[in-house]
Formats: structure tokens, C-alpha cells, sequence
């Protein structure tokens, strides 16, 4: 699984998964700081990457446009510093690897995973 890490997120913790075989770069890494979430997005889904955020906004343009890709972890847990972050990743991806693998967004809180499948389904479509 490969990873782009959003803005909000701390450089360091792509190093850190990096140092664990793990496929990741942080926005900042790659010029693209100043991106819009949409080109973040685009981003992660043209190089196949799981998005990770704080940023709700994420969920909300990849449900609207009933995409498929990319899958989505948006972290709901404050002041995590990189390494914790990084244990957190580890942990959500493991947990949700089939999910994220087939278009997922996860929501990340201090008590629970929450997992929708893409594309998301609004009441009364189908």
C-alpha cells in the first residue's frame, strides 16, 4: 500500500514509513503544499496512493463525485506527533487493507474506525 500525506500531517512521518518499507511521501515532499485538495487528490489517485488528512474535505469531494478512487484515511485524533501518527497508520491499514485496497474512505476517531465503501451511495441511489 502507498501513501500521500496530506499538509496537516508532519514531513517526518512519510520518512518514518519509509524507514518501514512503506510507500510514502508527504505533500511537501513534492511541491504540491500550496495544491488544492483536489489536486491532491488527483494526485494520490494517479499514482494509486491511499490519502491521508485531517482535512474533512476530503470525504466530502471524493462522496460527491461518487468516485471510486482514491481511498480516503482521515485522522480525527489531535496533536499526534510523527511517530504516533505513524503507529496509527500502520494499525488503520492493516485493519482496513481490503477495503482501502478496493476505494475506501476511513474516518479515524479516538474511539472507533468508521469505514465507507466507494463509491458512496446516498438514501434513495441506487
Amino acid at each position: 500500500m502507498k501513501f500521500l500525506l496530506d499538509q496537516g500531517l508532519p514531513r517526518s512521518a512519510a520518512a518514518l514509513l519509509r524507514n518501514r518499507d512503506i510507500d510514502a511521501i508527504h505533500v511537501g515532499e513534492i511541491g504540491l503544499v500550496a495544491a488544492s485538495d483536489p489536486e491532491i487528490l488527483l494526485r494520490g489517485r494517479r499514482e494509486g496512493r491511499v490519502v491521508v488528512t485531517l482535512d474533512a474535505d476530503f470525504h466530502a469531494l471524493v462522496a460527491l463525485s461518487a468516485a471510486i478512487d482514491p481511498s480516503v484515511i482521515r485522522i480525527r485524533r489531535q496533536g499526534l506527533t510523527a511517530e504516533p501518527l505513524v503507529e496509527l497508520i500502520v494499525e488503520v491499514a492493516s485493519m482496513c487493507a481490503a477495503d482501502l485496497a478496493k476505494g475506501a474512505l476511513v474516518s479515524v476517531r479516538p474511539d472507533a474506525i468508521k469505514v465507507h465503501n466507494l463509491p458512496v451511495v446516498r438514501e434513495g441511489e441506487k
